[in-house]
């Protein structure tokens, strides 16, 4: 049996999402810059394609930039802010994604940004009362705070976070790219200045997002070279990848309230099949609380088979995660659960789900991990 538990790292393309592509992939290829018949066509597919984009977050089309993903679209707020807009503070946590963390270290290093980062809890929410005293203490402030963390699913107040950055005339960047097509988002009743995508976290096609700028500011483009994406971003549009997210969008939210029950409840009856297994079993974060449905970071009790425990599931075909898959390749353990003070000795894995998941999955899952456990340590 294989079972996929890491649609936080990447989901799998939806056969209509597939199918939307190919049309752009093959007769459907003109450049959408150029002005004959071929280049309008697809010009008019990506217009349309922004339109829908935007009435799915109450946004203007003209608010919306693709991009190459979710990384790119979070620089782009970042270094756009900095540049542009005059801004010589920046407020952040310990446990955003490093496509905030390292840009805006990179800018303290360099001496253009003084770097505040906020408390955050044992529960791994962030602390209100320090971000309201950070805010006043220094001047005008760039804050970037992510509304779902990718490691343990922890959810931002985002409209607290987002009055309190109007009170004091700061911008706010909220990485959203774990909660576009998961929650109804309101960009006009949120009063944010900036969220960003990534298509693959809900079954569309790697390499594309996009970034929303709220048009009560003006930054410049971080990428130049041409005039596409109404000057915002230049280089030629990935437009099979745009048709992709904007598909995967729609399918997103037509069904999303039927998502969100079936989802939830397969995570709940996981929590359940762990406690029933496992009489030390842990959860990072606030699972049960203010949480992403879809993610479930379990702290295990502690095991000799520690670091051999991702390797060996794998084996028995299921696939989850120690943290983001964007740090995958690094010796470092996971900054999320440091910042949070989560056991070191304790293995910590990250299950996260998708519509494709069910409780058959979960039984084999816990199964084959209480097997695991119970299996003598092989020495040589």
């Amino acid at each position: 049996m294989k079972v996929y538990f890491d649609s936080a790292a990447t989901t799998m393309l939806d056969p209509q999402v597939i199918d939307e592509m190919i049309q752009y992939m093959g007769d459907e290829y003109g450049n959408p810059s150029s002005t004959h018949a071929f280049g309008r066509k697809t010009r008019v597919a990506i217009d349309l394609a922004r339109k829908r984009v935007a009435a799915h977050i109450n946004a203007e089309p003209s608010e919306i930039v693709f991009t190459s993903g979710g990384t790119e679209a979070d620089n782009m707020a970042i270094l756009c802010s900095i540049n542009d807009l005059g801004i010589k503070h920046a407020i952040t946590s310990a446990i955003e994604h490093h496509a905030v963390l390292y840009p805006l270290e990179q800018l303290a290093r360099e001496g253009r940004i003084k770097l505040s980062i906020v408390r955050v809890l044992s529960n791994g929410h962030i602390d209100l009362d320090h971000l309201r005293q950070l805010l006043e203490t220094n001047e005008r402030s760039f804050v970037s705070l992510m509304h779902a963390n990718n490691e343990i699913g922890n959810l931002l107040p985002l409209n607290e976070v987002a009055a309190l950055c109007e009170e004091f005339n700061a911008v706010l960047h909220s990485d959203t790219v774990q909660t576009i097509a998961h929650y109804k988002l309101d960009v006009r009743s949120l009063n944010v200045h900036f969220i960003t995508c990534a298509a693959h976290k809900f079954h569309g096609p790697k390499g594309v997002g996009f970034l929303y700028v709220s048009n009560k500011i003006k930054v410049n483009p971080l990428i130049r070279g041409g005039a596409q994406e109404r000057s915002m971003r230049a280089g030629t549009e990935n437009v099979y990848g745009i048709m992709g997210l904007a598909k995967a969008l729609d399918l997103a939210y037509a069904n999303i309230d039927q998502d969100v029950s079936y989802i939830r409840d397969l995570k709940f009856y996981m929590i359940k099949k762990l406690r029933e297994t496992f009489s030390e079993v842990q959860f990072n974060g606030d699972a049960e609380g203010e949480s992403l449905y879809t993610v479930l970071n379990v702290c295990l009790p502690e095991t000799d088979k520690k670091e051999m425990l991702l390797f060996n599931l794998d084996i028995e075909g299921v696939a989850v995660s120690g943290g983001s898959a964007c740090s995958s390749g690094s010796n470092i353990g996971s900054h999320v659960l440091t910042a949070i003070g989560s056991n070191p000795n304790r293995p910590s894995i990250r299950f996260s789900f998708s519509r494709n998941n069910n409780k058959e999955e979960i039984d084999y899952a816990v199964s084959k991990l209480k097997s695991i456990y119970e299996l003598p340590l092989i020495t040589k």
